[in-house]
């Protein structure tokens, strides 16, 4: 057995368990994340709430930005004046069945919620994150889009699926 093997295995063993509550950090997507991308919502109806500055989305529907997007039952959007004097998108939060995507990875969760000014995008209850063939569950994850990281939080429980690579001359 070399090192490295003996490395690889120890790594793996300590994180295919549930971590401790404290929080995991990860990589998450792609980090050129760019806010001033338009933002596009479809769903099956739209109820706009102007004297609260608010715009309820609801069925399938489905919010791209970038390379981002992010589906879910119910999406209520909060919206506001900027320096200019336009309208702009400030928040975007999502409920039931949840589904982030950005770049190779993605996340399920029960909800989420988007703030565009610091391009942080926060899913609660049930979190799985995907990676290729490995798997995390929480019960929160912070997202943040400028970074490309991510940190989960709530009894982790990380799954490594890995090639068995054979040591020369075994």
């Amino acid at each position: 057995m070399t090192v490295r093997f003996l490395l690889m295995s120890a790594l793996f063993a300590a994180l295919a368990t549930e971590a401790p509550a404290q929080g995991t950090q990860v990589g998450f997507g792609v980090a050129d994340y760019d806010s001033s991308k338009p933002v596009e919502v479809t769903s099956d109806q739209l109820d706009v709430r102007q004297s609260d500055g608010r715009a309820v989305f609801t069925g399938n529907v489905v919010i791209g930005q970038g390379q981002m997007r992010m589906t879910g039952d119910k999406v209520d959007v909060t919206y506001g004046t900027n320096a200019a004097g336009s309208n702009e998108i400030r928040s975007l939060h999502a409920t039931g069945g949840v589904t982030l995507v950005n770049g190779g990875e993605a996340a399920e969760a029960a909800e989420a919620l988007y703030t565009l000014e610091t391009g942080v995008v926060v899913l609660t209850g049930d979190v799985v994150l995907t990676q290729g063939e490995n798997a995390m569950a929480g019960q929160k994850l912070t997202v943040n889009l400028g970074t490309g990281t991510g940190m989960m939080e709530g009894r982790v429980r990380v799954v490594f699926n890995s090639e068995t690579v054979a040591e020369p001359g075994q």
